[in-house]
């Protein structure tokens, strides 16, 4: 199985760095790391071409054009151009515990998708780690929240993860699923502009096309950075998306990934 590791980043380049400092402690590497860019601006670039070189791989950096908040449409061309079998795909203020892309790949099987949890950062511990360069975190960092999440531990994990239609924590910050049923129900929702619900859209989607959500927790533990809230001018529209997708059990969208892949 090859796995492909896609982060979605826009203008946070110390972020990035974090994050790229906690693939490189991974107990298990992804054979390709791929930048999915909404429009950031050169310091971005320079923060990938300073850590490319060490990946055996490098670093995929696509990019485009800054017209506002394009995420569905920039995942669909990074996820495009993928070479994995597998995608594992979390957001540019998420930092990983060593073990993150171990777990998913353990995890993951034919049928079935993953979503896992994250853990919050408050804003003093994310400026200090950022200051420090600090990409490790555990269960006893001082100024995290919802501290449950931080555990690692795959006992734990049987008792607490599940199967379920759940749409709450369906978010794209840690997630895995493999590339054959994204293009299947033809990627994200091109439709959905602005910020919110695309992933929860595309989960519905994928349920609704036979695969079973697995709810991870206690494995593939990562680390929420604390940052300003994103607009939510859009979110009348996305959600109005999202309710047809299940009301009318739409498994393929119009507009995706099908204007970029083979």
């Amino acid at each position: 199985m090859k796995i492909s590791l896609v982060i979605a980043t826009y203008n946070w380049p110390e972020a990035l760095e974090l994050i790229l400092l906690s693939i490189l402690k991974q107990s298990v590497l992804p054979n390709e790391i791929l930048i999915a860019d909404d429009g950031s601006t050169k310091k971005t670039k320079e923060v990938i071409e300073k850590y490319t070189q060490h990946f055996h791989s490098g670093i995929k950096h696509i990019w485009q054009k800054d017209v506002g908040f394009r995420k569905t449409i920039i995942l669909n061309k990074t996820i495009a151009q993928a070479t994995g079998d597998y995608i594992i795909q979390i957001d540019g203020d998420i930092v990983l515990h060593k073990h993150f892309i171990k777990d998913h790949i353990q995890v993951a099987k034919a049928g079935a998708f993953i979503h896992g949890s994250r853990v919050f950062l408050n804003k003093k511990t994310t400026q200090q780690s950022i200051l420090k360069s600090n990409s490790k975190f555990s269960i006893f960092t001082y100024g995290i929240s919802n501290r449950f999440n931080a555990l690692h531990s795959p006992i734990l994990s049987e008792l607490f993860s599940n199967q379920n239609r759940n749409l709450k924590g369906t978010r794209g910050c840690n997630f895995s699923f493999w590339r054959e049923d994204f293009i299947r129900i033809n990627g994200y929702n091109e439709d959905m502009i602005g910020w919110g619900k695309e992933d929860t859209e595309l989960s519905v989607r994928l349920m609704n096309s036979g695969l079973q959500k697995h709810k991870l927790k206690c494995l593939a533990v990562c680390y929420h950075l604390h940052h300003t809230i994103s607009s939510r001018s859009g979110l009348n529209i996305n959600n109005t998306i999202l309710d047809l997708a299940i009301k009318n059990k739409t498994h393929i969208c119009t507009n995706g990934i099908n204007k970029y892949a083979n």
